[in-house]
């Protein structure tokens, strides 16, 4: 997909949030949150946004329309500093390359603001195979599997990672 942009995540993104919190958006996530879960989730966006401890983006096509969001935080992996990234597309443009695209252009911007962290981390679950392909044709490498409990439920995840000095 081409002519997709990276923008930070605002104040006026909240609505994003709500349209990707669909029972078919969230099935390898355990499923929708709350409303309550959606604004604190938007409010911590702009709280890790403004601290610098992440950067969380709305991805765009070439005419501004938000496609999905996709961002990126620091976490501790495998007892070093690293970054974490997650990412959504809404349905009407998955299948077409975004967010394959979007993370391409997240780790240019992961490169240039990791302030010291190796490695890009990601998490999709193992059953999550669009999420997996996109680590894949990035240049992740598969480090292994994990289960653990996310919104209340067991998850099993891979493990992906990049190695931004590369």
């Amino acid at each position: 997909m081409e002519d997709l942009r990276l923008r930070i995540w605002s104040e006026n993104d909240l609505g994003l949030l709500h349209a990707a919190n669909t029972p078919e958006m969230t099935a390898h996530i355990n499923g929708p949150e709350s409303v309550d879960q959606i604004i604190e989730r938007h409010a911590r966006y702009l709280r890790l946004v403004a601290s610098g401890e992440a950067r969380m983006f709305v991805i765009e096509d070439e005419g501004a329309r938000a496609l999905g969001s996709i961002g990126y935080w620091h976490v501790e992996w495998r007892e070093e500093p690293a970054l974490e990234t997650g990412w959504f597309v809404l349905p009407e443009a998955q299948g077409r390359g975004a967010a394959s695209a979007a993370l391409a252009l997240l780790i240019d911007d992961a490169r240039a603001h990791r302030e010291g962290r190796r490695f890009l981390t990601a998490f999709p679950g193992v059953e999550n195979s669009a999420s997996n392909g996109v680590c894949r044709r990035n240049g992740f490498t598969l480090a292994g599997s994990f289960t653990e409990e996310f919104r209340g439920a067991e998850l099993t995840v891979n493990e992906w990672a990049l190695d931004l000095t590369e």
